[in-house]
């Protein structure tokens, strides 16, 4: 299953976008976009799919994702019928990391807001009292100037950078760019891990690479990725194996070891309990992005009214 770039619509007198995803059903293929993107949904339920996490949306869902990250929104049947009682509805916003210039998040107040940009890279859903907050604001921004709509953008960073009431959705791996160097201690570990997380990876061939102890080096990626050093290195794995999965050519016990699982029964508990599902399931879910390129491309025929 591939993606497909989509190019967004811009107002030449705005900065960023803020619009209502209104209709039958959210006609989007699956796709990705060089625009950060906020999505709220007011009124639809379904299954989204970012990165390679399947996971469920309802109303008052909201997932904030990275530059070039695939993702699509997939509506119940009920909507996809036309037998729904309301039309499905979504708020959603679009900007680029360079919206307000080249630097602008690379001033001191933006620090925090910069890195969690950095993790959007693999999703975030939003949760607890920051997604109250967040959709408030969201929901009140359609009818508000250039300035308003701004300043409610700011607003939004600021809640944004000061939170930890997030999930974050796609594996590391389906994130990772191999070619950018991190620039803090665990730069070294991370590359190698992505560069070798089929082969056995000890804890403490880690920890030596990033010149620490065994226990301060624990202490110190748990406090940096809020996993463990084993279960991030199963994240990286159980990514990979997604993304075998989808090019539907091995078999699953064939992605099993080549992730670096030794058995077949553990790689199963993991992805498992990473991804809900298990591998099969997942391997039969994949076909929602071909599904809804046919509704898309479908739609468009029709010339319905859509938005990307």
């Amino acid at each position: 299953m591939k993606s497909i770039e989509l190019r967004l619509p811009r107002d030449f007198d705005k900065s960023f976008v803020v619009f209502k995803e209104t209709g039958r059903f959210f006609p989007c293929p699956w796709h990705y976009h060089p625009e950060y993107e906020l999505v709220l949904v007011l009124k639809s339920s379904g299954r989204r799919m970012v990165g390679d996490h399947i996971g469920y949306f309802k109303e008052g869902d909201l997932v904030f994702m990275g530059s070039m990250l695939p993702h699509v929104w997939v509506n119940d049947p009920i909507y996809l019928n036309g037998k729904a009682a309301h039309l499905a509805d979504a708020v959603v916003i679009h900007f680029k990391e360079d919206f307000l210039g080249k630097h602008f998040f690379d001033i001191p107040e933006m620090e925090t807001m910069k890195r969690l940009l950095d993790l959007s890279k693999r999703g975030m859903a939003i949760t607890g009292k920051t997604r109250e907050k967040m959709n408030l604001i969201m929901k009140r921004m359609m009818p508000m100037n250039g300035i308003q709509r701004l300043a409610s953008l700011m607003s939004i960073f600021d809640i944004l950078s000061s939170t930890s009431e997030y999930e974050l959705l796609a594996s590391p791996d389906f994130a990772n760019n191999p070619d950018k160097k991190e620039s803090n201690r665990l730069g070294e570990v991370m590359e190698y891990i992505m560069r070798n997380f089929d082969e056995d990876i000890s804890l403490p061939k880690a920890a030596s690479m990033a010149n620490m102890g065994l226990t301060t080096f624990c202490n110190f990626f748990k406090e940096n990725y809020r996993v463990t050093f084993v279960e991030y290195l199963n994240l990286v794995r159980v990514g990979h194996a997604c993304k075998l999965l989808s090019q539907n050519e091995q078999t699953i016990a064939e992605i099993a070891y080549s992730c670096g699982f030794s058995t077949l029964a553990n790689f199963n508990r993991q992805f498992k309990k990473y991804k809900g599902m298990t591998p099969s399931d997942y391997r039969e879910k994949l076909n929602i992005g071909t599904v809804m390129n046919t509704h898309f491309f479908a739609a468009k025929e029709q010339n319905f009214a859509y938005i990307s």
